[in-house]
């Protein structure tokens, strides 16, 4: 009985694991990564999310009914002869042949990413065995920068990156506006998930974010702008410390990192003052720490009074309740010598499961589609702005409007650049002339050409820069959880782990504008230099 039942886990698990499996790659089409190692730390979210957005008792079911017949049918010999299975002398044979097929296992699952070394990744992930996968995430949760990647000696790599930014000792360097500062209340909005691919302005035919277009005419759009990596954190991350994204976990999920040079802390020097607002629960991702550490006044779901909530799930309140509480705590600010106020929106609607209040856009509220949680969250957008624009604070305000990351990071490469295009626009009518930005723009590069426009002298610690500045030089780091990417000009030099480097060449097709081709060898030693003296 007790081995029928070790027969029934251990078969169960390889259903469950095949099925587990199945849903991660339709999500985020890979294996098992740091995604899923990341996201066992949030027990309650993950598990609602999963029991929201999946039939979740009928799988099980029908998961239990097929490891019963599974397990009988491989089984079912050995059980007529369980009782000469008994003695230990079979034991004696049996058990160490049991440990040398586990070690010989191992082994070739080591042995098998050898063979996993085509150019295009989709034919690598289907190689790969999703357990192993998940081993060698959880192993590579933290890595020492300088044991895994290709350094260079650290005052050749210092002078390098003093001699980009005119900086000295930490990396601190002047900035300087001509003119008046420009006193005005920002809010910042990060929208979850939003890929550029789903708007019309980037030829997606669906009319899924028409307000977003509207918005993208009416403001300072940038083209070309490119998220530094593919989790929520990485946004807040790149917009908040406007540094490049490092391996391994994001900044705001380590320890000791309160007190930074943020942009909270550089307006809050300034007389702002600054707010953090999330729908869901600000423990989710060590934000509650990161934020209120850095001297944000937090409002997450926590805050929310039972009446101000019409509706929620797993992930916390739609968008709609989000921003209605955004506009009761910004208040009547009509004093326009009253300290300004930055006010950073985090939203939650776009993201699996995919739901949302029911009468709002055309895709019902029950269908679980990303384009019912794209267009919804456009919807509320737009609902926003049609509220704010009736407050008194509305014509002394500047938003910045942009996304954490796109819906989805998989692709053909390691880096699909295509993956990783955001959109991103300034909004602030009467001080911001409409105008199309297209050159190739960091993430992290918002916040300070917000600070330019804006006339502010600061010393600053930021990688980022303004944009529209004469001698901005374009660029993008864009990365994942090990590889560290920088685009320059075509070339996109890969920094990987053990000690690896790639340079590929954009080499736009009809289909594809961003096709990556792998050059041979380094064809631009100088920009393989700056990529490592910058993340290094």
């Amino acid at each position: 009985g007790s081995e029928m039942c070790i027969r029934d886990s251990y078969v169960g698990a390889i259903l469950f694991n095949g099925l587990s499996e199945y849903f991660f790659w339709s999500e985020f089409g890979v294996r098992y990564n740091f995604i899923a190692v990341d996201y066992l730390v949030y027990t309650n979210e993950v598990v609602g999310n999963i029991m929201e957005s999946y039939p979740v008792v009928p799988m099980t079911l029908g998961l239990i009914l097929v490891t019963l017949v599974v397990t009988w049918y491989l089984f079912r010999r050995d059980l007529a002869l369980a009782d000469r299975l008994k003695g230990w002398r079979w034991k004696a044979v049996a058990g160490p042949a049991y440990i040398a097929a586990v070690l010989l296992a191992v082994g070739l699952l080591n042995f098998n990413p050898r063979f996993q070394d085509s150019q295009n990744v989709y034919v690598n992930e289907l190689q790969a065995n999703g357990l192993y996968k998940f081993y060698d995430a959880f192993v590579k949760n933290e890595l020492n920068y300088k044991q895994f990647y290709i350094t260079e000696p650290e005052e050749q790599a210092e002078a390098f990156v003093h001699g980009i930014y005119g900086s000295t000792g930490d990396y601190l360097h002047a900035v300087r506006c001509e003119g008046p500062e420009i006193r005005r209340n920002i809010v910042l909005i990060t929208i979850e998930s939003m890929s550029a691919s789903f708007m019309e302005r980037f030829g997606n035919t669906n009319r899924l974010t028409p307000v977003l277009d509207s918005l993208y005419k009416q403001g300072l759009a940038f083209d070309r702008v490119y998220a530094t990596g593919n989790r929520t954190v990485r946004g807040l991350e790149a917009v908040t410390l406007s540094l490049p994204p490092c391996p391994g976990q994001s900044i705001i999920k380590r320890p000791n990192n309160a007190g930074m040079h943020s942009t909270g802390a550089l307006l809050r020097e300034k007389g702002y003052n600054v707010k953090y607002f999330y729908g869901g629960n600000s423990y989710f991702d060590n934000m509650e720490t990161f934020f209120g550490g850095n001297g944000y006044r937090i409002i997450d779901q926590k805050s929310y009074k039972p009446e101000e909530i019409t509706f929620a799930n797993i992930w916390g309140v739609c968008d709609e309740d989000a921003y209605d509480k955004v506009i009761r705590s910004l208040g009547e600010r009509a004093d326009t010598t009253a300290a300004p106020f930055f006010a950073h929106v985090m939203t939650v609607s776009n993201h699996r499961p995919y739901t949302y209040p029911a009468g709002r856009i055309p895709i019902p509220n029950d269908a679980k589609l990303r384009s019912g949680g794209v267009m919804y969250t456009d919807y509320a957008l737009g609902r926003f702005f049609e509220e704010a624009s009736r407050q008194p604070w509305f014509a002394n305000t500047v938003f910045v409007i942009t996304a954490d990351h796109c819906a989805s990071s998989a692709g053909k490469t390691e880096i699909p650049l295509e993956k990783y295009h955001i959109p991103a626009l300034i909004f602030a009518p009467g001080l911001i002339t409409p105008q199309q930005v297209d050159k190739v723009i960091s993430q992290i590069d918002l916040m300070p050409t917000l600070f330019s426009l804006l006339g502010m002298d600061y010393d600053s610690h930021f990688f980022g820069q303004d944009a529209l500045s004469d001698d901005f030089r374009e660029r993008a780091f864009v990365a994942t959880y090990q590889d560290l990417g920088y685009l320059e000009g075509d070339v996109f030099t890969v920094l990987s782990p053990v000690n690896r480097a790639e340079q590929y060449r954009i080499s736009p097709t009809e289909e594809d504008r961003y096709n990556l081709v792998l050059e041979e060898g380094i064809p631009s030693q100088e920009l393989l230099d700056r990529a490592i003296s910058l993340y290094q």
